[in-house]
């Protein structure tokens, strides 16, 4: 069982999801999506209400992700970041990144029990990958 911050792990995934992805270019919903266009990584948005955003296929929720997302970035409030995750242990994703903000104990303990590894520790990845504002 993986468990707790493996970045390698995370990093792994063919493809990524960006639970808060927003059509906004100033949220970090949207940066959290140019970050992965960026360096390079197939992502997809999961927003209810966009089919696209940088042009990235959007989909409404984590159950309608490609089987090709192991990974997904959370931009959440808290007690949404614990609905998505929920919706992640349904749907088997095995690797979870709560942006800062986005973090709660419920849902780092749900990742736990399940088996998804989940990286919590205030680590954002706009810095680990490298992001520029373009």
């Amino acid at each position: 069982m993986i468990t707790g911050n493996d970045l390698g792990a995370f990093l792994s995934s063919p493809a990524f999801g960006v639970a808060g992805a927003s059509t906004n270019r100033d949220k970090f919903g949207n940066k959290v999506l140019r970050c992965y266009q960026q360096n390079g990584r197939k992502v997809y948005g999961i927003n209810p209400r966009a089919t696209e955003i940088e042009g990235a296929t959007c989909v409404a929720s984590v159950a309608e992700l490609h089987d090709e997302v192991w990974s997904i970035s959370v931009i959440t409030p808290p007690a949404i970041t614990e609905v998505v995750v929920k919706a992640a242990i349904a749907r088997g994703i095995r690797n979870i990144w709560m942006q800062p903000g986005a973090q709660s104990p419920k849902a780092v303990e749900e990742c736990l029990l399940h088996g998804i590894n989940v990286i919590a520790d205030g680590s954002c990845i706009l810095v680990v990958l490298g992001y520029s504002d373009r």
